[in-house]
């Protein structure tokens, strides 16, 4: 992906009672156990839901872990969808959480190249004004850590401050988890393009931080292509965006735009 003139950076603050970042192993059906730290697409999906345009692709940089790793399991009630009426046929299933979670987030963006028709829309303050004026309304749409029962918040902050539980614990690897998947309109890599790609690394916490390593950055043995996909297309004639007007319907008073 083509990069702005700037890094614009977009600290945010996200917590909730409760998260559930599944462990792919548990994702397939019967009782989802959590991983201890958020994933990547799990945090991507949070600054995509405070402020996403097709025309940028949102990277996360890092997160920092604010609260101490508490898990909680909770009896969860799920349909049997095997059975010929499944909405009569209930089952119970434990779901292991983490509690009381608190993390701190840098994100940044780049324009997404698979978007050329979207070219014109970008404008790089306008995209970053707008996403940290969402962080401060805390989101365009709802906010939740992993699945959608586990509701969050977010809020400002700047990356770093504050005491952190994990802040003098050293470094603590996680082995190999989940990272993320590659759809086929934010591919970058060639043999990526036209595909769905799922990703794993190997996370490591170095005084409560997680330095992500980026999608494009994972080696070739850590990913699987899915299947094939196509992308969805975008643009004014198809009446599902436009952001191409907005330049000229955000303005300030004295005619200067964002």
């Amino acid at each position: 992906m083509s990069k702005p003139d700037h890094k614009n950076y977009v600290d945010f603050e996200v917590w909730g009672d409760y998260a559930l970042f599944s462990d792919v192993l548990t994702r397939s059906g019967g009782e989802k156990s959590t991983y201890s730290i958020p994933t990547y697409e799990a945090l991507k999906g949070v600054i995509c839901s405070i402020y996403w345009k097709p025309t940028i692709v949102w990277h996360i940089e890092k997160c920092r872990v604010m609260n101490q790793i508490q898990t909680c399991r909770k009896g969860i009630r799920t349909l049997k969808f095997a059975e010929p009426n499944p909405q009569k046929k209930t089952d119970l299933a434990y779901y292991s959480y983490l509690c009381n979670v608190r993390y701190q987030v840098r994100a940044y963006f780049e324009w997404n190249d698979n978007r050329p028709e979207l070219a014109a829309d970008r404008i790089e303050n306008k995209h970053h004004n707008i996403a940290k004026r969402m962080v401060e309304h805390g989101g365009r749409r709802d906010i939740f850590l992993g699945t959608r029962e586990c509701q969050a918040y977010v809020k400002p902050c700047v990356f770093g401050e504050e005491k952190g539980f994990y802040d003098n614990s050293g470094e603590v690897s996680y082995g190999i988890c989940y990272h993320g998947i590659t759809y086929a309109d934010e591919a970058v890599l060639p043999e990526d393009k036209g595909k769905m790609t799922v990703r794993f690394w190997s996370p490591v916490m170095r005084n409560g931080v997680i330095e992500f390593v980026q999608p494009e950055e994972i080696p070739e043995d850590m990913k699987r292509h899915v299947r094939d996909m196509e992308m969805k297309p975008f643009g004014k004639d198809l009446n599902n965006f436009s952001g191409l007007d907005e330049k000229e319907l955000l303005q300030f008073e004295d005619g200067d735009q964002i």
